[in-house]
């Protein structure tokens, strides 16, 4: 039900297979975020359109909107999104460390106050392996401490070794909560911009195992994208070949292509529909504002080169009529074609390093993706 084939190489670019209990993913791929069950603005059935594979939920909003119990009485999350494909669920490790002022950290877990109705809560490993048990993703995501981008060494050890403490915990709740067969558990790698934490954080991880796939977080948290792809580079040696591996809420499409050169099989981020709401419009020569005045009265295709329904259909200058007006199909289209612009060229990637053309390629498209700019 946990398998991962790799089927082609082009340098450290990875094309494989992942088996899931919801079904198979070809990888390179995008997922798009739902984190409160739904991405933003758009139907499962829209998501299955744009060729998506798999989608995220998150614990922690799930959790207090509308609790994993609804959830779980209505069937899981498959049955309550109505997404009938794998899904995978964050932690919430993110969102908690991220209520600065509003949360506690000790080493039993994070207390927090909802920023919903100010409750305070308790999330630990246990309870995230609970939560995420009760809402029967594919995939559940271990619970680790999150630290900001630019955090200091000492910071960044500290966050790296409770992660490890932590991991442990959730294995050994998630074991004693069913016998594995329906979902997995991921573990996360942390230790900020540092190399030597990032290598004691593998190491680590890889002695409490064995996994099913590992993921990297803590980066695209604040730190220059030179540096991201520095932490990419050096730890893409040792990782697990076996395994799929997942860089968490990294999703921008340069980021994409630079990710998947350096090893990344699986990649989430909510950019694609929060840009898209805000009318901008992903190009592969760069970004569009859709509300601009250049496509008042153009009856061009958003991007000529997508086959989403967006560009299939609708001209760049009722598009731009959408957003003037303010109606809610505009927000959907450029969300949908966002989604599908990433979705394609995760499929685009795959193409090419089964075809062994992935350097040149990518080399290209980044070339005239960053010529205006962007």
């Amino acid at each position: 039900m946990f398998e991962f084939q790799v089927e082609a190489t082009s340098g450290a670019a990875r094309a494989g297979t992942l088996t899931l209990p919801h079904g198979e993913i070809e990888t390179p791929a995008f997922m798009p975020v739902g984190t409160h069950g739904v991405v933003r603005g758009l139907s499962a059935e829209d998501v299955r359109g744009t060729g998506a594979q798999i989608i995220l939920g998150n614990t922690y909003h799930l959790h207090l909107r509308p609790g994993e119990d609804v959830v779980r009485s209505m069937g899981g999350l498959h049955r309550f999104t109505t997404w009938d494909r794998p899904m995978l669920t964050d932690s919430g490790g993110f969102q908690v460390f991220s209520l600065q002022g509003l949360r506690k950290i000790s080493e039993g877990g994070v207390e927090f106050q909802s920023h919903v109705d100010g409750t305070y809560r308790t999330l630990t490993p246990e309870r995230a392996m609970e939560i995420q048990w009760a809402l029967g993703a594919d995939i559940a995501m271990a619970f680790d401490h999150v630290v900001p981008g630019q955090a200091p060494h000492d910071a960044a050890l500290d966050g790296m070794e409770r992660t490890l403490r932590w991991l442990e915990r959730c294995k050994t709740s998630h074991d004693q909560l069913g016998d594995g067969r329906c979902q997995t558990i991921w573990p996360i790698l942390q230790g900020g911009t540092h190399d030597d934490l990032r290598t004691r954080s593998l190491e680590g991880t890889l002695a409490a195992g064995p996994w099913t796939g590992i993921a990297i977080g803590g980066l695209s948290v604040g730190e220059p994208k030179p540096v991201m792809h520095r932490v990419l580079e050096a730890l893409e040696p040792t990782l697990p070949r076996e395994i799929p591996r997942y860089l968490m809420g990294v999703g921008f499409p340069a980021d994409l292509l630079e990710g998947i050169a350096r090893g990344i099989d699986l990649f989430d981020c909510v950019a694609a529909t929060r840009n898209g709401r805000h009318g901008t419009a992903w190009l592969p020569t760069g970004r569009i504002n859709v509300r601009g005045a250049a496509l008042i009265g153009s009856s061009e295709p958003l991007d000529p080169e997508c086959d989403c329904e967006t560009c299939t259909r609708f001209p760049r200058g009722y598009l731009r009529h959408l957003f003037v007006i303010e109606d809610i199909l505009g927000l959907r289209l450029i969300s949908l074609h966002n989604i599908r612009f990433l979705v394609r060229l995760g499929e685009q990637a795959r193409a090419h390093i089964l075809a062994g053309t992935f350097d040149g390629w990518s080399r290209e498209w980044l070339r005239r993706h960053y010529a205006r700019g962007t």
